[in-house]
């Protein structure tokens, strides 16, 4: 089944965490399981967009896990990319910003603005279509929902 880069992207972060993929060839061929038909290089090219590692497995072996901490200055150039490809909406009530997402890309996107350390960001929580993000004391959903705005523009008008 064709899928776009995005959902692919997903299914692979979702994959390299719940399995261990030695090789490229194995993540491909978990990909084909879950009806997804893609190739070696492209496999290559999205592991190295969302960031994988080798790292020592369960059971000894190196396996691709996801880099957890990029560190801040790297994160806040990879925010902007993470909220234009997934964020689809952005609204605000009180002290919180509510950002829209399609299903199962909301934990990229909360996990990008944690990693990011945006100021003005108290928390971040993620469900499945849906990131809230809380203000810090001192700045409104508003103020919030501006910043992120202002970072997708011109992409979203909302």
């Amino acid at each position: 089944m064709p899928v776009d880069k995005t959902r692919r992207q997903q299914l692979i972060r979702q994959l390299v965490t719940e399995h261990d993929l030695s090789s490229q060839r194995e993540v491909v061929d978990a990909l084909a399981a879950r009806g997804v038909e893609t190739g070696q290089a492209t496999v290559s090219r999205d592991l190295d967009e969302l960031g994988a590692v080798k790292v020592r497995g369960r059971r000894g072996g190196l396996v691709y896990r996801l880099a957890t901490d990029p560190g801040p200055a790297t994160a806040r150039d990879r925010l902007g990319d993470t909220l234009r490809r997934f964020v689809t909406s952005v609204d605000a009530s009180g002290n919180i910003t509510v950002l829209r997402t399609p299903p199962a890309c909301a934990a990229p996107v909360a996990s990008a603005i944690d990693l990011s350390e945006m100021d003005g960001v108290l928390a971040t929580t993620a469900g499945d279509d849906t990131v809230l993000v809380v203000a810090a004391e001192g700045v409104s959903g508003a103020e919030l929902a501006e910043r992120f705005r202002h970072i997708l523009t011109p992409v979203l008008h909302t």
